[in-house]
């Protein structure tokens, strides 16, 4: 999704401000530096910084959409390697789980139903709290 645009509606503002007081005198003065000609100018620098922050904001969509595609490639390429390590040597071999998958030999299955993850540690003691909020060990 691309990043949202800018629109300064600052800017819309001023530019209809510097219209309306281009009607009343294109040479206006008011002193300590606010002039037309010193209005206008400002105008066009947010204009310009406007537009190269837009600018900037697709080149870096554009940057995103392609690291995606490039990190899609890699994710592709990881799994190609995989399997083709699998089908060279066996998915139970020792390369296999050097390349980083899980060996079949070793992987564990679960019946349905069943967690497929067995723990070594002892069972703890299961409480059950009746209706009468007493603990039944």
């Amino acid at each position: 999704m691309a990043r949202r645009k800018r629109t300064s509606q600052v800017l819309k503002k001023a530019v209809r401000r510097a219209a309306g007081i281009h009607s009343i005198d294109p040479n206006l003065d008011v002193g300590n530096g606010l002039s037309l000609y010193a209005y206008s100018n400002l105008i066009e620098t947010v204009r310009d910084r406007e537009n190269a922050y837009n600018s900037a904001l697709s080149a870096l969509d554009k940057m995103y959409r392609e690291m995606l595609e490039a990190e899609q490639q890699l994710a592709d390429m990881t799994e190609h390697i995989l399997m083709g390590i699998g089908a060279t040597y066996g998915k139970s071999s020792v390369e296999y789980g050097m390349a980083g998958g899980i060996p079949k030999n070793q992987r564990r299955k679960g019946l349905r139903g069943e967690s497929a993850i067995v723990s070594n540690q002892p069972t703890s003691i299961i409480a059950d709290v009746n209706g009468n909020g007493k603990v039944k060990v």
